[in-house]
């Protein structure tokens, strides 16, 4: 029988198994239990798992790192299970930890549920029973011991519950009398916290009924100085309604007798008596579910989690335009209904009606309070009246109220209930971050379906059979409609009203993005039109905002940044961060990480239509332009930080409005921003050339080529430099031919062709000896080198080399402060005793390297100090000094491990390792490096993948034999 589990979390994260407690390993492993534990049963995708456990700076390597530590969780949580059976299941792209035992905060959250039943039911005593059980699980600081924001992010959660509960309790205690007792507790609570209203109207009451009014009176206006001095405000409605009826004496505030049913708490404003219902008819609104909803379990389980221990007030659920907020909202409601006996109400705000305008705070007051049976005619014209009418009404109800399609949080808040035995949810294309700021609102995102949800979803309106039998088209219909609800749900519709189309036939309607939109219209119905309901959130946009969306259909993506868009559309920056959260909120764009935003395709489409209606060409072009002198600039500053050896081409001047990204002069700064943007600037290299914008075209491959070399990307950098390479000879321009030849020569020598590398590299020598540029002609005699050493040929390597370093040092004495022209000869010297060293001139070599190793030190290029300590490692190994050679090669590693992703320089490096060990006699360490170097290559496809499994399959039968 296996031994139960149980969890703590309101206190140091700890886990018992029977009664021995469970070493839960280090911080980072910890992380990912909390929040397996937190999401109590639901699943948690990898990317929420990175997110918690590293935030915006995850490892590369973060999903293997995950898999490591839910190994290791399952052995210490359930040694005797197989993986199949274990508490953490693997589910879809995450893990669900399927069984949580015992958990401190379901029972306390049990604990509460249970004090909330019994003051409902007129039992003081039992209520503050099971609150102060409740409080007592708290054992310190809630996950002491996990690290990180999201578990700070939990914290001020949970320790939010905590405070609910002890104010819930201390104001039960003051029913039962005990306010003499509870004024010490309730005095360290306001010194603690000053600013929460709460515990200072507790505190005033708890000293007005131990005859203390003066103190109680005190106490208020210390709130009122404090309220002013720290927030510029005065004291809210509750405590001001407090203090007046301490002032007159009011009798209401003495303590009620232990068997009457206690007195609304004074915290909540008196308001006045309602009018007596005219209708007794409990309201049953929500309108009707629908028969195809299919998915959406983590987001249903979130909001089961949310609202079962009844104190959440407000779910906020918030998505883009055709995501199926309502869909989910009306699914989930319906799901808890009979959790609500008092009722469900339903009003459709029309937030982003296309029509007509949004539904007025007042006027959906009244439309509710019609709802509850109130006489429209009796009822107050002021806003605040109104609001307490509706929440006196339904303030010892249970009721649900669903406020769909809202515009913005100032809409909402007259809406909500005012007690937590009411829920509402809210849905809008906004985040509503004024009411999870100030009101404690849920947030809930809803994203596209997975694409087993929208095939599910297809199947469900199409029937598996359909579906099943035409797979593929199914599969383009899911890409086509992005996973977007709306536009699936007004596919499948077409698909259903034609039957005899095949899904074929429908998948190719969607295939030019052009006309995408039109293939998801139905001019009938403007809400089955997905342009339609898209253009209703467009159109609430401001002018500025607005033409900043369809600029960003000129950006060809995946993602863009904050100062990105400020140049593409020539606007300050904090202008522009604004403009773009007003994209957000209106959840035309996501903000994917901090900084970086990115569009739904079906949005981009929508946008691009929007430009070419709206916009004139003129306007994108000189739009374009100052988006490619962006990427163009900033990477032109980021090659001259990582390539010090390198000769730099002049630009034009950038564009009016433009603002190149400021790199700092740092490199490490300068690569992050090449990793970070890699995908985007062969984008926007792609772009370019599309439009046949050749100068363009041809300086920006030149731009990225080193950064795609650094990662041993030389299929995507000779795709790049052969299109560049036609750019220059459109130009009719030499040099830059020679200098896109550069690229061409790395990218095809990378991928083991060593014969074209040599031609590619013999006619950049033969364009370059046509000018006058020593520096331009050293570059093509450098690239020979490389070209004629891969081929075998190292004489003519050693003589182009040679030449190279003489046209360096040809262009004059630059000294010490010419960092540029310093590691240029760096980089020539130590190609001369690479070279050296191949034709045995080892002393040679070693003194040529070593020349290069002092210039790179002391102009501090760490990644020409790498590639010359493996130089000099190779040196070391042919003169048979295997430690020193060691040690080399250790450096040179050391330095590229600082540098982050250098895969093919390193994968080298190892692989000369390995033969360093293998003739010091350890074919042991031989294996072990050698193996890492093969899975390198292997990834990089590098031809040395086949010399190091042709090496290793030699241990392997010397082993054997």
């Amino acid at each position: 029988m296996k031994q139960q589990l149980r969890f703590s979390v309101l206190g140091p994260l700890r886990a018992w198994r029977g009664g021995v407690e469970i070493e839960l390993g280090p911080p980072q492993q910890r992380s990912v239990l909390a929040v397996l534990l937190l999401a109590e049963g639901a699943q948690v995708s990898v990317g929420g798992l990175t997110d918690a456990v590293w935030g915006p700076r995850a490892p590369a390597s973060a999903s293997g790192i995950l898999r490591g530590y839910v190994h290791r969780l399952r052995r210490v949580l359930d040694p005797e299970a197989d993986v199949a059976a274990s508490v953490i299941r693997s589910l879809g792209d995450g893990y669900q930890l399927r069984t949580v035992g015992e958990l401190d905060l379901v029972l306390f959250r049990e604990l509460c549920t249970r004090a909330e039943r019994s003051r409902a039911q007129g039992a003081p005593e039992s209520a503050v029973t099971y609150l102060r059980e409740a409080l007592s699980l708290w054992q310190g600081s809630v996950l002491a011991g996990v690290p990180g924001e999201y578990a700070q992010g939990q914290r001020q959660r949970l320790d939010e519950l905590w405070l609910t509960a002890r104010g819930d309790c201390l104001r039960a205690e003051l029913d039962l009398g005990s306010h003499v007792t509870a004024v010490a507790e309730l005095a360290e609570l306001v010194a603690e916290y000053p600013l929460d209203e709460r515990f200072r109207g507790l505190l005033m009451l708890a000293l007005y009924r131990s005859g203390r009014q003066a103190a109680a009176l005190d106490s208020y206006h210390r709130a009122q100085r404090l309220l002013a001095d720290e927030l510029g405000v005065d004291p809210g409605p509750a405590l001001q309604t407090l203090y007046q009826q301490i002032l007159r004496a009011d009798p209401e505030l003495l303590a009620p007798s232990v068997s009457a049913t206690p007195t609304p708490t004074p915290t909540a404003t008196p308001p006045p008596a309602p009018a007596a219902p005219t209708s007794s008819t409990t309201p049953a609104q929500l309108p009707s579910g629908l028969p195809a909803f299919v998915g959406r379990d983590a987001e249903l389980a979130e909001m089961a989690r949310l609202s079962s221990g009844g104190t959440v007030v407000v779910s906020a659920i918030a998505g883009m335009a055709g995501v199926g907020k309502t869909t989910f909202a009306v699914h989930w409601s319906r799901q808890v209904a009979a959790r609500f006996p008092d009722g469900q109400l339903y009003l459709n705000l029309r937030g982003f009606d296309p029509v007509g305008q949004p539904v007025a705070p007042e006027h959906a007051l009244r439309t509710l309070l019609g709802s509850l049976g109130e006489d429209l005619r009796g009822l107050p014209q002021d806003l605040d009246a109104l609001a307490a009418r509706y929440r006196t009404l339904i303030s010892d109800k249970r009721m649900l109220v669903l406020l769909d399609n809202a515009r913005d949080a100032a809409q909402v808040r007259p809406l909500l209930p005012g007690t937590s035995s009411c829920l509402a949810v809210v849905t809008s294309r906004n985040r509503l971050t004024g009411l999870v700021a100030i009101d404690g609102a849920h947030p809930i995102h809803l994203d596209v379906l997975t694409p087993a949800e929208a095939r599910a979803l297809l199947a469900r309106r199409l029937g598996s059979a359909r579906v099943a039998a035409e797979a593929d088209a199914v599969d383009e219909i899911i890409d086509r409609c992005a996973r977007l609800p709306l536009a699936l749900a007004i596919t499948a519709a077409r698909a259903v009203t034609r039957p005899a189309f095949s899904l074929a036939s429908i998948a190719a309607e969607l295939g030019d993005s052009a006309a995408v939109l039109d293939a998801l219209q139905d001019h009938d119905d403007t809400a089955a039109d997905a342009r339609a309901v898209f253009s209703w959130s467009y159109d609430a946009l401001t002018p500025e905002a607005a033409r900043l969306f369809r600029l960003l259909a000129v950006h060809p993506g995946p993602d863009i940044t904050v100062p990105a868009a400020a140049s593409l559309s020539a606007r300050a920056v904090c202008d522009t961060r604004r403009l773009l959260a007003e994209l957000v909120q209106a959840h035309l764009l996501d903000e994917i990480t901090p900084g970086r935003y990115a569009s739904h395709d079906l949005l981009r489409t929508y946008a691009g239509e929007l430009t070419g209606t709206t916009d004139s060409p003129d306007w994108k072009h000189t739009a374009r332009h100052r988006m490619l002198d962006h990427y163009l600039h900033t990477a032109h500053q980021g090659t001259a930080l990582t390539s010090l050896a390198r000769t730099l081409i002049p630009l034009a001047p950038v564009a009016e409005g433009v603002q190149a990204e400021d790199l700092a002069a740092d490199k490490t700064r300068a690569m992050a921003w090449f990793t970070a943007e890699e995908s985007v600037l062969l984008a926007v290299f792609k772009q370019a050339a599309a439009h046949t914008y050749d100068a363009y075209t041809w300086q920006l491959a030149w731009a990225v080529s080193n950064h795609l070399h650094l990662r041993g990307l030389w299929q995507e950098a000779e795709e790049m430099h052969l299109t560049a390479l036609r750019a220059a000879r459109r130009l009719d321009d030499r040099t830059a031919q020679a200098r896109v030849l550069h690229g061409v020569v790395t990218a095809t020598w990378g991928q083991g062709r060593h014969a074209e590398a040599r031609a590619h590299a013999e006619y950049a020598v033969e364009l370059f000896s046509q000018t006058n540029d020593l520096r331009a002609r050293a570059e093509g005699h450098f690239m020979l080198a490389w070209a004629a050493e891969g081929q075998g040929d190292t004489e003519i390597a050693l003589a182009a080399a040679e030449q190279a370093l003489e046209f360096h040092r040809a262009c004059g004495d630059f000294g010490d402060a010419d960092a540029r022209a310093q590691m240029a000869i760096a980089s020539a010297l130590n190609a001369v005793g690479w070279c050296l060293k191949q034709l045995g001139h080892l002393d040679k070599a070693l003194d040529h390297c070593q020349q290069a190793l002092a210039l790179c030190l002391a102009v501090g290029d760490t990644t020409l100090a790498a590639h010359t300590w493996d130089s000099i490692g190779h040196t070391h190994h042919g003169l048979e000094q295997y430690a020193e050679a060691a040690t080399a090669f250790r450096s040179a590693l050391d330095l590229y491990q600082q540098q982050g992703e250098l895969p093919w320089f390193k994968g080298g490096t190892l692989m000369r390792l390995g033969d360093t060990c293998l003739s010091a006699g350890d074919p042991d360490g031989a294996r072990a490096v050698w193996i890492e170097s093969l899975a390198i290559m292997e990834h990089l496809g590098h031809a040395d993948a086949e010399t190091l499994r042709t090496r290793l399959k030699g241990l392997d039968q010397q082993d054997a034999s």
